[in-house]
């Protein structure tokens, strides 16, 4: 065939699909309940959608007021008027349902009890927060710390290294190509978005790699930059974690404690001690490891927490007034060791993800025990290069609260922490389920290896997307004719839970239609993610990405709601979403 008629073949014949572009029509479903709740009428009174609001959406602290609200947005975005109307039309009802602003599928507001103690949260927490890019090359920067709190993250991690002339902190990854910041300016980024999406607390980890008077510097810093933004507790240590409500727009500082303050209390007279650096990244120095050894007597602890007032070096004092939560790790130590829980003292431990695997396996009921007293932090792997992530379902499933993730690692994992933390309003905290929380009459605490029943069924309606034709070229997906998506849904959680399904292929639509429901029995909702993914089928190649969203089950508002999707990084398409149901038995 010549190529003249090939082209002419390819544009006029079995490519010839037009590109329709119509007005979405409402589900059968919608109609329904909107013949219902306006009683067969062609108009919905407010006093209707109230009631509609109550019975078929389930929001029961729903008022005249809020129905007020819900019809002058409509109006406005849908007719350009300033007044409001008394009533809703079929179509103003369909508009209102595909609004996620007004609609969305779970409580945009903070409501969980914020009074617990600290540790009874999950935490929203980042791992090396200054990369802009891969662990070993990319540049340190202030700039993803700010984006990181901008999204609601409320854990950064920073290491400290001495620059070059050794008379000033850089951060940077240590031992790698990676181009330092300086400190001064993480810390400034710090002050200024710390509480621009939540005033909930700030965890700074620091991984420290300095001399004593550089941490003197690190403790000069942070006092002039954050002042009183800083939770400092009066006992030096904290005997036990405070409310997280206790701790709005409080900038906490957690690290282990200076090894050179303990060499002043233990080393031999006349001998000083030194500091030994052996590793980068999230594991402790060597010397850091002895003198952590060095911290099993009640004795010793005693004179480690007595802040200021033993003798010992003044500079590693002051540096170590300033943290608030003493951390350690698991290098070179038993694993059951270092999950021992101390009555006495509040603590973290950080855990890389091979650690929490294997601790998960052989010490499950430990480390769920742990977690009911101390906070847990596990990072991905010194192998992820790429800043890739890890699942974080197992770590969760334990009761770890600082899971913390390379925020610029895109991709599934990454995903699975946006929409986890999109829960109580996307305040960074999250208060663990009960369970987790809690021992049987035994004594036992929760296992999630246990083969526990079915306690909750989710049903799932996908009825139909739009917003694409908005957001994207009319050729992205398609050259020659309108795109074919489909939907996938799936369940994130124990592995009991976890469940995949898909709806059929829609072919040649911008609006796609499929109205399928999907039932998923659920042994620990509370800790089960509804995942979704819309792709665009494709013949000769790889299925192109429409969209993804993942949402926590147990925030779901039950009704007919609006999901809106998000890109491969997790921003907000304008226009992109999905009118969906759930429903729970």
């Amino acid at each position: 065939m010549r190529m003249g008629s090939y082209n002419y073949y390819k544009m006029f014949g079995c490519f010839n699909r037009k590109f329709k572009i119509s007005e979405s029509e409402p589900p059968p479903d919608v109609k329904e309940a909107f013949w219902r709740y306006s009683a067969g009428a062609q108009q919905m009174s407010a006093e209707q959608l109230l009631k509609f609001m109550v019975q078929h959406q389930e929001e029961y602290n729903c008022t005249a007021e809020d129905v007020a609200d819900i019809m002058r947005h409509v109006f406005h975005r849908r007719h350009h008027q300033l007044e409001m109307s008394l009533s809703f039309t079929l179509e103003d009802f369909f508009y209102f349902l595909f609004q996620d602003d007004l609609n969305g599928p779970i409580n945009p507001e903070v409501h969980h009890d914020m009074t617990a103690p600290l540790h009874h949260y999950f935490i929203y927490t980042g791992h090396n927060s200054y990369l802009t890019g891969n662990q070993l090359s990319s540049d340190c920067s202030e700039t993803p710390i700010a984006r990181a709190l901008e999204n609601g993250v409320r854990g950064i991690e920073l290491d400290l290294w001495p620059n070059s002339t050794k008379d000033s902190v850089h951060v940077l990854h240590g031992r790698t190509l990676t181009a330092p910041v300086p400190l001064f300016k993480c810390f400034k980024s710090i002050k200024e978005h710390a509480f621009v999406k939540s005033p909930y607390p700030v965890i700074i980890t620091l991984e420290d790699h300095l001399t004593p008077d550089l941490q003197a510097r690190v403790a000069e810093m942070a006092m002039r930059i954050f002042g009183d933004l800083l939770y400092c507790p009066e006992s030096g240590y904290m005997e036990d974690f405070p409310a997280v409500e206790s701790l709005k727009y409080k900038i906490i500082l957690s690290t282990k404690p200076p090894k050179e303050y303990l060499g002043s209390n233990h080393s031999k007279e006349g001998e000083t001690s030194s500091p030994k650096y052996k590793d980068f990244s999230d594991d402790e120095t060597e010397a850091e490891s002895e003198a952590d050894d060095k911290l099993e007597s009640d004795s010793d602890y005693e004179d480690y927490y007595n802040c200021g007032r033993t003798s010992g070096n003044v500079a590693a004092r002051e540096y170590k007034c300033l943290i608030a939560i003493h951390a350690g790790n698991a290098k070179n130590k038993c694993l059951r060791h270092v999950l021992r829980v101390r009555i006495d003292r509040a603590r973290r431990l950080s855990l890389s993800e091979q650690e929490l695997e294997r601790a998960a396996s052989l010490y499950a009921s430990d480390v769920v025990r742990f977690t009911q007293k101390h906070l847990l932090r596990v990072f991905p792997k010194g192998t992820r290069v790429t800043s890739s992530n890890f699942s974080p379902i197992i770590a969760w499933m334990h009761g770890a609260q600082m899971v913390a993730f390379n925020m610029q690692g895109y991709g599934k994992a990454l995903w699975t922490m946006h929409g986890f933390f999109r829960a109580n309003g996307g305040c960074g905290y999250l208060k663990k389920p009960h369970l987790l929380m809690s021992k049987n009459s035994n004594g036992d605490v929760f296992d999630p290896k246990l083969p526990w029943p079915v306690r909750m069924t989710l049903k799932v309606v996908v009825y139909m997307g739009d917003g694409w034709r908005l957001d994207f070229s009319h050729t992205h997906f398609d050259t020659y004719s309108p795109p074919d998506f489909y939907t996938k849904i799936y369940i994130i959680g124990v592995p009991l839970d976890a469940a995949k399904s898909k709806t059929r292929i829609i072919e040649d639509d911008w609006a796609p239609y499929w109205d399928q429901e999907f039932t998923f029995p659920l042994r620990i909702p509370e800790l089960a993610l509804l995942r979704i993914e819309v792709r665009e089928h494709d013949r000769s190649d790889k299925d192109d990405f429409g969209g993804q969203a993942c949402l926590p089950v147990s925030e779901l508002r039950p009704g007919i709601r609006a999901v809106p999707l998000y890109d491969r990084k997790g921003r907000k398409f304008k226009s992109v979403r999905l009118l969906m149901k759930f429903r729970f038995e």
